[in-house]
């Protein structure tokens, strides 16, 4: 009892900063004692300010009190000090509850508040943009002003909460630029955009990565369902191929090795299809586990921020099941033994045809892998030509049709149902599938670089037949101060290096379309991942006088 009586004292006369006995104790007008160097150094952090709290139950003061040490206070503590009382020990601060505390180590997020050697903080405050341990964040439960205030884990991150230039805690989301901003901000340089309170944004974000989630899962169930029906077609062809084996191995020595090469071809190639199924799927649950972390993050501006980052998950392209077809394999080789070898040969020639999956089969199960460097991409290299039916007026065609020039007087182009009337644009005479690579060569004002479907329309409102205003075209917006792109009029800034040559990959079939800056190095602009339902042409919107577009010789 006595021992609990020794606590408490100790603690009635403890410093609430530094959590040690008073030194040269000095109290406030709200009734509050800290150390004298405790409390100064605290009020110097709030100099900038020009407003001085109380730590503990932050009651402000206009001036910076005079400090004029209690020295009643201080007769007490030399006389605690005296019967043998003292501070918490060096490594641990026990808690009213006689827990122990570690003060903060290398790693550690450490308490604002502590002066001296700081505590582990236990929560970190958005709003104050501060972290706090046990003790100094009691006001955020206990006071009505902080009862509003977003408490998460513990944080090094808070200055990325706090803006740059005005340094207010950002709690806005520009959703113009993709960007976390302060109040200030929202007045100032994004006065105008398309904004809203990051917390929405957090909630809608939350909301599309769960969706992301549950693909990624359907994915996964798919897939190990897909590699089941695989392993049974291993298990087919090996069981077929031994019964086949066993019938006619005391007679056709010949015709066994030629069974058994090409049971090895067929599981080999069943295999690479296992293989990169369990490649795929085991990405997939990489990304799973990303998302979850992502989704964890209750720092509303971080979460964004790694949202953003996040690459785009590109879409499934092996069939959500796979079918194999009943196949006969080599049942037909042992009813052929019986008959004759010269039969036998013909059955076994028609029967490995039958059975061989078609590479078209296998390239629609698995995605085609992206090129990396600039000789890849020029494997799938097109030419294109422009389709002068489709030319507005002022579009002068001209290197075989391969350049566009926009000459701000009509050209004397006859009436067809194809022609663009209101903007300067022109498709291509080719449609555009499976994959393809193309290079746009563009000088003076800026251009789109674009692809549409045949039946955009040609006339009317801008929003329908201006590249990437609607749901069928998508654009590439390039000018000398950078890039934007556009889909169904819905624009999303692009940074890159600005370059008069932009390189554009389509694989039709997996639904990717794909932006790069052409400069010695192929820097990825933009990446659209989505369901291509036609066919494409590759466009050119031709901007202002003088300007031009030139579809490169690639080949």
């Amino acid at each position: 009892m006595a021992q609990k009586g020794v606590d408490l004292d100790c603690e009635s006369f403890s410093c609430s900063i530094c959590l040690e006995l008073l030194k040269d104790p000095v109290g406030l007008h709200c009734g509050h004692s800290y150390c004298m160097d405790c409390i100064k150094t605290h009020w110097d952090q709030e100099d900038q300010k020009k407003l001085y709290s109380c730590p503990q139950c932050r009651q402000a003061f206009v001036t910076r009190p005079v400090l004029l040490k209690n020295t009643m206070l201080a007769d007490l503590v030399e006389k605690l000090k005296k019967t043998g009382l003292q501070a918490a020990p060096a490594d641990l601060c026990y808690t009213q509850d006689s827990v122990p505390t570690l003060y903060a180590g290398p790693g550690d997020v450490a308490c604002d508040f502590c002066t001296g050697r700081k505590l582990k903080a236990f929560k970190s405050c958005l709003q104050c943009v501060a972290s706090y341990c046990e003790k100094h964040l009691q006001p955020h439960y206990e006071l009505p002003v902080f009862k509003k205030h977003k408490l998460v884990e513990p944080s090094k991150k808070l200055q990325e909460n706090l803006c740059s230039r005005h340094n207010e805690v950002m709690k806005i989301f520009c959703r113009t630029d993709q960007q976390s901003i302060c109040y200030l901000c929202s007045m100032d340089e994004h006065k105008g955009h398309d904004t809203v309170s990051a917390a929405a944004e957090f909630t809608e974000r939350q909301r599309e990565l769960e969706g992301s989630r549950l693909n990624i899962q359907k994915r996964i169930q798919d897939g190990e369902k897909d590699l089941k029906v695989l392993q049974g077609e291993v298990e087919a062809i090996n069981g077929s191929a031994d019964k086949a084996v066993e019938h006619s191995e005391k007679t056709f020595a010949e015709m066994i090795r030629q069974v058994r090469s090409k049971q090895k071809t067929e599981v080999s190639r069943v295999r690479d299809l296992q293989e990169k199924l369990e490649q795929e799927i085991t990405e997939l649950k990489r990304r799973d586990a990303e998302l979850k972390t992502l989704a964890q993050n209750e720092d509303h501006n971080q979460f964004l921020q790694d949202y953003r980052s996040l690459s785009p998950l590109s879409e499934s392209t092996h069939s959500s099941s796979i079918n194999i077809r009943p196949l006969r394999y080599f049942e037909d080789v042992t009813a052929a033994v019986s008959e004759a070898r010269e039969k036998l040969q013909d059955v076994l020639r028609e029967t490995w045809t039958n059975i061989s999956l078609t590479e078209t089969q296998v390239d629609v199960l698995l995605p085609q892998p992206e090129p990396k460097i600039r000789a890849d991409f020029l494997r799938y290299s097109r030419d294109i030509t422009l389709d002068p039916n489709t030319a507005h007026r002022k579009l002068l065609l001209s290197e075989g049709n391969r350049k566009a020039t926009n000459m701000n007087k009509p050209q004397s182009y006859p009436r067809h149902t194809d022609r663009f009337i209101r903007w300067p644009q022109v498709l291509s005479k080719e449609s555009l599938t499976g994959c393809c690579y193309w290079e746009v060569e563009w000088r003076w004002e800026g251009v789109d670089v674009a692809v549409a479907y045949k039946n955009i329309s040609r006339a009317g409102d801008s929003d329908k037949c201006a590249f990437g205003w609607n749901d069928r075209s998508w654009a590439l917006d390039c000018d000398t101060d950078g890039y934007s792109f556009r889909h169904n009029s819905v624009r999303t800034p692009v940074s890159g290096p600005v370059s008069s040559r932009i390189g554009v990959y389509l694989d039709h079939s997996a639904g990717v379309l794909s932006f790069y800056c052409v400069s010695g190095t192929m820097t990825l602009l933009h990446r659209v991942q989505t369901t291509f339902t036609q066919p494409l042409h590759a466009g050119v919107w031709v901007w202002d006088n003088g300007t031009t577009a030139e579809f490169s010789k690639l080949k």
